[in-house]
């Protein structure tokens, strides 16, 4: 990669040139926009269904869309969905068998569909989730590959955080606001315009292609401040601890019972958190008997057979399966991966029916070993 281009200016107009030449290029343009009282991901045609003019109010299980009078496209937290949903798909068929008339049977792996696509207003955690997810789903010797065409194939223009919401806290999980590398254009929205930057190659003669001006000084400066001032503005954060250690002196702590008798074990965290990977296989047969299918599907470590063995699930209570999430999520993934796998987006607290803040839980473990004079490091 040889990027040189310097900082260019969009205007509404230049958003909408900019999704039309994606879609010229053959690619599914994915972005976010209003439905179902919600802002939602799904494919755009056009950059005016943005979801321009709405915001979001939120905090522990609670969301709901709110009117802007700035008439901001990306003036908004994060919504029930992450990009997983297109590289990781919720359900995908893994092959099918036929049983022939004499008996005999043939099995016909199926193909990953690995489509094209383009993700417009990728959020700096969810940047730094879909580097997380990569390294878990193309790393050792099991890499997905289904996973690894689509990640290749993908064009991301990420959108800096000018404004988090409630239940935002990525800056207490060594991100920010500002994106991280890993992006073809990255976008910061200031007064209606859009400020680019480009990070590769692709995204430098993709800009080319888009009506476009040179951006001043004052325009960077500004979209540096309004970044800067999102980042001492977080809602929410995780104490300033070392969360691998505080996770491992923490496998008996009281607080598990408290935060089990309030967990419904229902698996939205897991279903709305961008990097959570953890799926089953299921097979399904026609009436005739003759046709199966093998299916890979998300799962849960909420649910009572994610940890079924010959006997019964090995995590049996929800305090015993809430604890493997979280203490998974910020203590032995870096044992696996390398990292954390929490990058702070909030959805898990805006979205779990009883409103429970993984903030409050963990500031919560790390005063009660406080209490027990336990040193996590």
């Amino acid at each position: 990669m040889s990027v040189t281009a310097a900082p260019a200016l969009l205007d509404r107009d230049g958003l909408n040139a900019l999704v039309s030449a994606l879609v010229a290029q053959g690619r599914t343009v994915i972005g976010p926009t209003v439905r179902d009282g919600a802002i939602v991901l799904a494919e755009l045609d056009s950059a005016d269904a943005l979801p321009f003019g709405w915001g979001v109010e939120l905090d522990a299980g609670r969301y709901r869309l709110v009117r802007r009078e700035d008439g901001a496209a990306f003036a908004h937290s994060a919504g029930p969905q992450s990009w997983k949903n297109f590289l990781h798909p919720a359900r995908e068929r893994l092959w099918s068998a036929e049983r022939t008339p004499e008996g005999d049977v043939s099995f016909t792996p199926q193909e990953p569909a690995v489509p094209s696509y383009a993700f417009l207003g990728v959020r700096p955690c969810d940047l730094r989730a879909i580097a997380i997810q990569g390294r878990v789903l193309t790393g050792g010797r099991h890499a997905d590959g289904g996973y690894a065409g689509r990640r290749e194939r993908a064009l991301i223009v990420a959108v800096e955080c000018t404004e988090p919401g409630a239940a935002c806290f990525c800056v207490s999980t060594g991100g920010g606001p500002a994106v991280d590398p890993g992006y073809d254009l990255a976008l910061t929205e200031v007064d209606g315009r859009f400020l680019v930057r480009v990070g590769s190659d692709e995204g430098a003669a993709l800009l080319e292609q888009v009506p476009h001006r040179g951006a001043g000084p004052d325009v960077e400066e500004s979209a540096r401040a309004a970044v800067d001032s999102a980042r001492e503005r977080m809602g929410r954060a995780l104490p300033p601890v070392d969360l691998r250690a505080l996770m491992g002196a923490s496998l008996t702590a009281e607080r598990w019972d408290d935060v089990a008798a309030r967990c419904l074990t229902c698996g939205n965290c897991t279903m709305v958190c961008p990097t959570c990977f953890c799926t089953t296989t299921e097979e399904v047969t026609d009436l005739t008997g003759d046709h199966t299918e093998r299916w890979q599907r998300w799962d849960s470590c909420f649910d009572l057979d994610f940890s079924y063995l010959h006997g019964g699930p090995v995590r049996s209570s929800p305090r015993s399966r809430y604890r493997q999430w979280l203490t998974h999520k910020l203590g032995t993934w870096h044992d696996q991966f390398g990292t954390s796998g929490c990058v702070g987006c909030g959805r898990c607290i805006a979205w779990c029916p009883a409103g429970i803040d993984i903030t409050e839980e963990v500031a919560a473990l790390d005063t009660e070993r406080a209490a027990r004079g336990t040193e996590t490091d």
